[in-house]
């Protein structure tokens, strides 16, 4: 049997992130070949996907984050099976790698960003390496990027939820924040009225008519209520027509006038694992 020394596990385990003794055993099984012993991390990695892949990973984390020029902002969700481990620093680490590879790279899609290299092997085989070093499903569940003239990020503590706003120009960054965690807090489904999908405007049209109906409502009015409940609806999950989380007096568009008059939104995302 080959000598195992305490460095060639501590390189193993540094190279894959795997326990020492899980390091030390593949090393043994390798005859002391650290290519082979990737291998067999990594096979092990796959057998336990394999026995996991119906398990519910429905817990992990929102990750959010933005150039230093403030220009592309990007985010990914990986989730895990537990809490337990979502909280795990070396799990939240190693989202932080796949988030930074996709900063780096800016690939197109979820798939795109699977494919890329992540130490030596593609992000999605060192998922799968993570799989049995972690003994939980784990799966990259979302990414997408938003670039513009001002990218604002916000992670809520815990990392369970976090926004990307898009700013139609330069503005202070508290403001952005400010904006960022309106989403977090709020949920709106589009920037203005006008962002409203038809089939969405339709579906609450049609919410309201329904529940005049089953107030009893005479039936000549009850469209001028549905049409009613539609614009309140708009009122209450368009970010712009929002009243402010921080000053209920006035709405979201009023707060970024009142910081420059021509300041807006363009866009956001907002990824929430709550239920």
């Amino acid at each position: 049997m080959a000598q195992i020394s305490v460095n060639d596990i501590t390189k193993l385990r540094k190279t894959t992130g795997a326990g020492m003794m899980d390091c030390k055993k593949a090393l043994e099984e390798s005859g002391g070949d650290f290519n082979k012993a990737i291998e067999i991390i990594r096979k092990k990695g796959q057998s336990v996907a394999n026995k996991r892949a119906d398990r519910d990973a429905s817990e992990g984390v929102v990750l959010a984050r933005v150039t230093s020029d403030d220009i592309l902002g990007t985010m990914i969700v990986l989730n895990c099976e537990t809490d337990f481990v979502a909280k795990n620093q070396e799990f939240i680490g190693f989202a932080e790698k796949i988030l930074s590879i996709a900063m780096k790279e800016k690939p197109a899609d979820l798939s795109a960003l699977k494919e890329l290299s992540l130490e030596g092997t593609s992000v999605s085989e060192k998922i799968i390496e993570q799989v049995g070093i972690i003994g939980e499903k784990i799966e990259l569940a979302f990414y997408d990027k938003l670039e513009g003239e001002m990218v604002i990020p916000y992670i809520h503590p815990g990392n369970k939820l976090a926004t990307l706003v898009v700013m139609n120009k330069k503005c202070d960054h508290q403001v952005g924040k400010d904006i960022a965690m309106q989403v977090a807090a709020m949920n709106p489904v589009a920037v203005d009225k006008d962002d409203v999908s038809q089939e969405t405007l339709d579906q609450e049209r049609e919410i309201g008519r329904e529940q005049a109906l089953r107030e009893g409502k005479p039936e000549n009015i009850v469209d001028k209520i549905a049409e009613g409940k539609l614009q309140k609806f708009l009122k209450e999950s368009t970010l712009l027509n929002q009243d402010f989380t921080k000053d209920s007096k006035k709405t979201v568009r009023q707060y970024l006038q009142e910081t420059d008059k021509s300041l807006t939104v363009k866009a956001f995302r907002r990824y929430s694992l709550s239920l």
